[in-house]
């Protein structure tokens, strides 16, 4: 994808403070003998943060888009692809891929044919359902799965994985991971080998990998909010030995105006986008519009750097704001800073309408 060269709407990477955090969270993870394999999804194919990365010493990462790790080809590190496979990519899985995450045996079937065709051997991490009720084999399906791995020639069960706090917000505890350790044990007892890759869960393991409360069967992590971000996911609390705000949205104010704040006119009852909204009347405010819309992001997904901004609403193209209260006298040109979330910059990193900086 093409992205735009043009100054704004922009996303500023910090790029040192995110290999501060990522050597941080590797060297915890090195000490507790576990393998960090990154999760780097969130910067869409951006070969530049992807490379300085590898050369921090992440040597292992892990993408949901197979047209990612076609980008990264040329990166000399471990690539697995961690959104079960379409039938319809096995080939370019096979190809660009060292590992895929399987939950269905039709699937690695297809890899295993596919693997032969190109004289290769793919490696497969079979994932175990754990409560998150997103991908994952129950205990039956595991187990004549894994039996099955003896009549494949061209695929390696190379480990087993399990999902955790993406859909159910199911958070990684003592209880299910001694159940993962279980089951992890009687899948080496049917194969008669240890499993290279053991993979526990993604960035809310955090507080268990630091407190040293996950089994020592557990030998991976997959993580990228805690890196990029410095936050807990789903206890949306920051981690506070890493950096925070390492990401920055600028846009430009396009028109600054006093209007009133109460719409006038016969009112359908929703807007452009779908949604309903009530207005409050609070008189003549000073508004400015912005170059951003919902195309580009979800205004939940995004909080203005000056707090006395109150975010308005947005359509495709404009963002409205109410700077009526800020200290800064804007004007028409000025640049408005934003803070992301997680959602936010995935939205931001995937359209080819807002350029990228790093800094």
């Amino acid at each position: 994808m093409e992205v735009s060269n043009r100054p704004y709407p922009s996303v500023e990477i910090k790029i040192d403070r995110i290999l501060e955090n990522a050597r941080t969270v590797q060297g915890i993870c090195r000490e507790h003998g576990i393998r960090l394999s990154m999760v780097t999804k969130v910067l869409s194919d951006n070969l530049e943060v992807v490379s300085h990365l590898v050369d921090a010493g992440i040597d292992c990462i892990c993408e949901a888009r197979i047209d990612n790790l076609i980008s990264y080809r040329e990166l000399d590190v471990e690539k697995w692809l961690i959104r079960i496979p379409m039938l319809s990519e096995v080939k370019d899985v096979v190809r660009f891929a060292d590992a895929s995450l399987n939950s269905e045996m039709e699937t690695v079937r297809a890899l295993n044919r596919e693997a032969a065709h190109q004289h290769r051997v793919h490696n497969v991490i079979l994932m175990y359902e754990l409560g998150d009720l997103r991908e994952g084999m129950m205990r039956d399906e595991l187990m004549a799965s894994v039996r099955e791995f003896g009549e494949l020639e061209n695929v390696h069960l190379y480990g087993l994985g399990v999902n955790l706090s993406c859909y159910g917000q199911v958070l990684p505890s003592e209880r299910n991971m001694a159940e993962f350790r279980q089951v992890v044990r009687d899948v080496e007892e049917e194969i008669g080998r240890p499993l290279e890759i053991v993979s526990g869960g993604n960035s809310t393991s955090m507080e268990m990998l630091v407190a040293g409360t996950l089994p020592p069967a557990i030998n991976n992590l997959r993580m990228g909010e805690a890196i990029f971000f410095g936050n807990l996911p789903c206890k949306d609390r920051p981690i506070d030995f890493l950096n925070r705000d390492n990401f920055v949205l600028r846009t430009q104010i396009i028109e600054l105006k006093e209007k009133p704040s109460m719409p006038w006119g016969n009112q359908g009852d929703v807007n452009a986008l779908g949604v309903s909204t009530q207005f409050v009347d609070r008189g003549i405010r000073k508004r400015a519009l912005v170059a951003l819309g919902r195309q580009d992001v979800n205004l939940y997904d995004i909080q203005p750097l000056d707090k006395q901004i109150n975010v308005l609403g947005c359509s495709s193209d404009h963002t409205i704001l109410d700077v009526t209260d800020s200290e800064r006298d804007y004007k028409l040109g000025d640049i408005v800073e934003f803070r992301l979330d997680y959602a936010g910059l995935l939205a931001l990193m995937t359209t080819k309408h807002v350029s990228r900086k790093i800094v």
